[in-house]
């Protein structure tokens, strides 16, 4: 897809966005079940289950996703998609590219260990090398990659988690 096509297929779309709004709030979903032993969730994601399971350092098996990989995978897939979203805009050709998102978490918070400890993925850093642009470029490029990635931006919002119960 060259910059023309883009724009030529999101014209209509931000148009219908920009005279109804409503239109825009796009409902996303995931699904998962506790269908698996031992201590797992198990998500229906678009290529399949996905069996989430405790980390190894917290006591979990090393079969299971981690879900602080599946999250930087995520992190990684939306940076990727955006980056390449915004050069097609741009019309910035892109050679090779490569995307990594690398962060860390300090088990001690999660298992209870020390108050202290952060609960959560940490120093998240999202890399992404491309050839064949230049360094304003690739700036240009990472700060508006930044700016549009949705998973990036939803991490600044903590998820509000509601249990409910059923009869």
């Amino acid at each position: 897809m060259d910059a023309a096509e883009l724009r030529a297929r999101q014209a209509p779309l931000k148009e219908q966005y920009r005279a109804d709004p409503e239109t825009a709030r796009i409902p996303l979903r995931a699904h998962g079940d506790f269908r698996d032993e031992p201590i797992t969730c198990t998500i229906d994601g678009f290529a399949g289950p996905v069996r989430a399971g405790l980390h190894a350092a917290a006591g979990g098996r090393t079969d299971d996703a981690c879900s602080g990989d599946m999250l930087l995978e995520a992190i990684a897939a939306c940076a990727g998609v955006t980056l390449r979203s915004v050069a097609t805009a741009l019309d910035v050709r892109l050679g090779d590219i490569r995307v990594s998102a690398t962060g860390y978490f300090d088990i001690r918070g999660t298992l209870g260990v020390d108050r202290e400890a952060p609960v959560g993925v940490q120093d998240v850093v999202v890399t992404i090398r491309v050839e064949g642009v230049d360094e304003t470029t690739a700036d240009r490029l990472a700060r508006m990659t930044e700016r549009y990635c949705v998973v990036g931006q939803s991490l600044a919002t903590p998820p509000r988690i509601v249990v409910e119960t059923t009869p």
